[in-house]
């Protein structure tokens, strides 16, 4: 993770800034180093600085200081006097590889004069910039660097969705609506032999489409349509196995992507799956929200949407979804379906179907720990009784579980999932108790929730120390023998003792499954 990423509240200060401000140091070095073929020229065997410095009429001190920074960021590696790939580069950064990345990394260079007027933009309300396409040759080169750019990104793309579809076709077609270079369907042509394939895009488009699918030999298996598909586009309703969306919901309004929600629907067989890639606001929420403001830069209605206004959508055309489902990287995919059973045969982990719906509950993060690993030490109970005023309290030591009993408790569970919020605690112990419920109606009947703190929903506790809420109290971590910092940080969070006042706080319950 790059420093400028690197956001933690409870640590951030100017060093956090001055990454922030330096950003851009990063990606100018990389541009550079693509636009002059670096890595591929190392990529026979290595070279010396001088050696490279020659071949590309650069200065020797210069190119000696640039390939260190470039080692510095893990691209290069240093040794016995020669700068080489390092495998990321190899693989993602060399011309001519399957994933090559570079024309997809160059775009975003392009990209970047439209950010220089981020200030005219937001008092204009939108995009100031178009690029005149009077000229029939420069847009066509245009358009198919673009296409050239994006088929990068979908080559790498495609392969962290397949594997939710293991299994599930032995032929049947795919339509791909607003295809580019028809990456997204080739990955799944390529994995399923027997499926066949329509691309549909504009008729500027479509010569590249075909272009690309030939290099990749599927040609005889993939059918081209040339339309908008904000237009009529004349294809018979209930036929496809797959139809697919790919970076296209965040390209046009709300009334737009709900006309093209619409007619994709219609052309699914009652067990096909639509299936829907793009940003959403609530995965990688600071990439979500930049590429958000990328859209409002670069498009006339493009924005990232979140994702439970798509599921809305979907529900409105009869589909059932899976709700947003993250890929590791800064994408995900809602898939959907006339029949439940039709998501039931994905290959989704339930409780990766549930921590997805926890996380947009509203926690900064939820991480699954197996209860084995949650640390209950006897010494706990002793910071309430002495150091806390709600000692006695209902659902507080002495009437919490005992460090014992929770020890036992956790015996029973296989599961257990981590969330971290912040304040308001009766806020946060809410948002605990919508986790659980949650779990239940998910199918993990004994799902049970520890939280932070004393219990805060009602107002105020009874004045003779009996419970009328306890259909919604329940223990906290702490108060029950867990120890929450050593806890957190075996799950890889980061926690420290607050030294001030005003330091930023964080809360954590334990979510037990079973």
């Amino acid at each position: 993770m790059l420093p400028f990423q690197n956001f933690e509240p409870q640590e951030a200060g100017p060093q956090y800034l001055e990454d922030l401000a330096t950003a851009y140091w990063y990606s100018e070095m990389l541009f550079t180093a693509l636009e002059h073929d670096l890595f591929t020229i190392l990529d026979d065997k290595g070279m010396t600085s001088h050696e490279l410095a020659e071949r590309l009429n650069w200065d020797p001190q210069g190119t000696e200081r640039f390939l260190r920074a470039l080692c510095s960021l893990g691209l290069l590696c240093h040794y016995e006097g020669k700068y080489s790939n390092t495998a990321l580069a190899a693989d993602y950064l060399v011309q001519g590889k399957k994933y090559y990345q570079g024309e997809s990394i160059l775009w975003r260079k392009y990209l970047s004069t439209g950010w220089r007027q981020l200030a005219d933009c937001l008092k204009a309300g939108g995009r100031i910039s178009y690029v005149d396409d009077a000229d029939s040759l420069e847009l066509m080169q245009r358009i198919r660097k673009y296409i050239r750019a994006m088929d990068n990104v979908a080559r790498a793309k495609v392969q962290e969705m397949i594997p939710i579809f293991a299994g599930l076709f032995d032929e049947g077609e795919i339509l791909e609506l607003g295809a580019g270079s028809g990456a997204i369907t080739a990955g799944f042509l390529e994995h399923f032999p027997n499926m066949k394939g329509i691309l549909v895009d504009l008729q500027q488009v479509i010569p590249v489409t075909k272009e690309m699918i030939k290099e990749r030999g599927l040609i005889e298996r993939v059918q081209f349509q040339e339309a908008n598909i904000l237009e009529d586009w004349k294809l018979p309703p209930k036929q496809f196995a797959l139809v697919i969306l790919s970076n296209i919901v965040h390209a046009y309004s709300e009334r737009e992507i709900s006309q093209v929600l619409s007619k994709a629907a219609k052309v699914l067989k009652p067990d096909g799956y639509l299936l829907i890639h793009d940003f959403f606001l609530e995965h990688s929420p600071d990439k979500a929200a930049l590429f958000d403001l990328n859209m409002f830069i670069n498009t006339y209605n493009g924005r990232t949407f979140p994702s439970g206004w798509v599921v809305e959508q979907l529900q409105k055309n009869g589909l059932q979804s899976t709700g947003l489902i993250p890929l590791p990287s800064d994408t995900g995919v809602i898939i959907a379906s006339r029949e439940s059973s039709a998501l039931d045969r994905l290959a989704i982990a339930p409780v990766d179907r549930l921590i997805h719906k926890i996380r947009f509950l509203g926690f900064r993060k939820v991480v699954p720990i197996a209860p084995r690993d949650v640390v209950i030490a006897d010494w706990v109970p002793l910071r309430c009784r002495f150091g806390c005023a709600s000692y006695g309290s209902p659902s507080c030591p002495p009437h919490s579980p005992t460090p014992e009993e929770t020890r036992r408790v956790l015996a029973g569970f296989s599961k257990g999932l981590l969330l971290e919020g912040e304040p308001p605690t009766r806020d946060f112990q809410k948002l605990a108790l919508k986790a659980e419920r949650t779990a239940f109606e998910a199918g993990y009947y004994k799902a049970f929730v520890y939280w932070a703190g004393h219990c805060s929903l009602c107002q105020e506790c009874a004045p003779d120390g009996e419970c009328r809420n306890t259909r919604d109290a329940r223990p906290s971590m702490e108060g029950s023998g867990i120890d929450v910092f050593a806890t957190a940080r075996q799950a890889g969070f980061y926690l420290r003792p607050l030294a001030a006042r005003d330091d930023y706080v964080k809360y954590f319950a334990l979510l037990l499954l079973e």
